[in-house]
């Protein structure tokens, strides 16, 4: 098989390359612009290409078929031309279909939670060794891709973004999998470029619901009311689970999963949630109850999700991926509870299309309530770069609803602020999609004062 990637470098399109690469297929690709860590990867395999740029001439009669990354434009002229040529044009989740129509599809979906279920059934599946294949959006702790797609394994369990699947296929991703297992882990409005309204968003995980094999299971965070409304009015043909949080304790720090006490390297509502899920989905595929808690005990997270920089008696740093209003939420809710004895600093980047919308930006409300110093960053280029109207101080206070906020459009003068704190007794959680203007959070957790006062 001969396939060729219109805009490799994507996250999914270049482990997919990878993954079809291993498996035996003659894979080629292009791009205007490959970055870190997608470069090193693709060179790893002989797949980056030899020069940047879109080439008609990459397009040619014996490719079996082409795939199509989001980031390519309808007038790309390697779509072009492979249009004109009535060449077989998937996007990745089609594609992923095309590969996998013949195994057990596991479907994980929600505007939140989807990359750390995914991550944790995989956690899982890989203790008892068993074979998979699988698709997520983060890099794991002993995986050495983000996709794997294989001949043998019986299953493939899938991260299913609800983003559009190409520039010429405007479905959701995970409308294309057809799932016999599914999981909904919640709804918070996003993409709003793309759906307008709540309304709009919503729809999208109903029709999900419809996209399941018939007798297939959906499993789903009851606690959600919007979603458990949505779910118990469907008449799709599946078995409807729903899962709340489990019981548990919490002991210095530590949560513990009941009954065994199992000690937990994760905490937080939303990720015991996320747990329930995980297990509900893994006694669907042959692991019982007190297997899972054995196995989960040794999961850590995926990447970027309460990540720890910096720990010690009194001081804990974390760097969470949350963006969004309702993962802004939980991921500070999750800090301040699981440390009630601890003072919190959280500071949100502000930094996609969505974030930066004026009238996307009133659902922060709140989200930082329990926070005990709030401060917002959005680098000032941004603002520049995405061609939007710029925010104030007082925009961002009001719209939060905290009148005592901290804004900061410049990381220099965010890091100045950082290093005059004092942290003893107080933890620091730094959560954004972008990278904070460049700042290395490493060092600047590790640089930061936490000496008691007086000593």
């Amino acid at each position: 098989m001969r396939i060729h990637f219109i805009a490799i470098g994507g996250s999914a399109m270049h482990n997919l390359a990878i993954a079809l690469h291993k498996k035996g297929y003659q894979v080629t690709g292009s791009d205007d612009a490959i970055f870190e860590p997608s470069q090193s990867r693709l060179d790893k395999y002989g797949l980056l290409p030899a020069k940047m740029g879109w080439d008609e001439a990459r397009i040619s009669s014996d490719l079996d078929a082409v795939i199509l990354g989001m980031h390519a434009l309808t007038d790309n002229p390697e779509l072009l031309k492979a249009q004109e040529m009535g060449i077989k044009i998937y996007s990745y989740p089609e594609y992923i279909y095309e590969q996998t129509k013949d195994k057990l599809r596991v479907v994980i979906g929600g505007s939140h939670g989807k990359t750390t279920i995914t991550s944790m059934i995989l956690h899982v599946l890989n203790y008892y060794k068993k074979d998979f294949d699988y698709l997520v959006g983060a890099q794991l702790a002993g995986f050495d891709t983000m996709v794997k797609i294989t001949n043998e394994a019986p299953l493939i369990v899938i991260e299913g973004d609800e983003y559009l699947a190409s520039p010429i296929d405007r479905r959701p991703k995970f409308h294309l999998y057809k799932a016999n297992l599914a999981v909904i882990s919640g709804i918070a409005w996003d993409h709003i470029n793309v759906f307008k309204t709540y309304a709009d968003y919503t729809l999208q995980f109903e029709l999900f619901i419809d996209t399941i094999v018939p007798g297939g299971k959906l499993v789903y965070c009851s606690a959600d009311k919007d979603l458990e409304k949505i779910v118990k009015e469907s008449k799709a043909d599946v078995q409807k689970i729903g899962y709340e949080i489990p019981d548990h304790v919490v002991k210095n720090g530590i949560s513990y999963l009941l009954p065994d006490e199992t000690p937990l390297k994760v905490f937080g509502d939303h990720n015991l949630m996320n747990i329930n899920a995980a297990k509900l989905i893994c006694s669907e595929l042959g692991i019982d109850y007190k297997q899972f808690d054995i196995a989960i005990g040794s999961f850590t997270g995926a990447a970027k999700r309460l990540e720890l920089l910096r720990n010690s008696d009194e001081t804990s740093v974390y760097k969470d991926f949350a963006h969004s209003p309702s993962k802004l939420k939980a991921t500070v809710d999750a800090v301040k509870a699981q440390f009630p004895n601890r003072k919190l600093v959280a500071c949100i980047e502000l930094h996609t299309f969505s974030s930066l919308n004026k009238d996307f930006l009133v659902q922060y409300a709140d989200t930082m309530a329990t926070a005990d110093t709030a401060i917002v960053y959005i680098d000032e280029k941004t603002f520049q770069h995405k061609r939007l109207e710029p925010f104030s101080k007082e925009d961002v206070q009001m719209a939060f609803k905290r009148a005592d906020l901290l804004f900061f459009d410049n990381s220099e003068r965010l890091k100045e602020y950082f290093y005059r704190v004092n942290f003893y007794r107080t933890n620091l959680l730094l959560m954004s999609s972008g990278n904070f203007g460049g700042v290395d959070l490493v060092n600047l957790a590790r640089e930061l004062n936490t000496v008691e006062q007086g000593i």
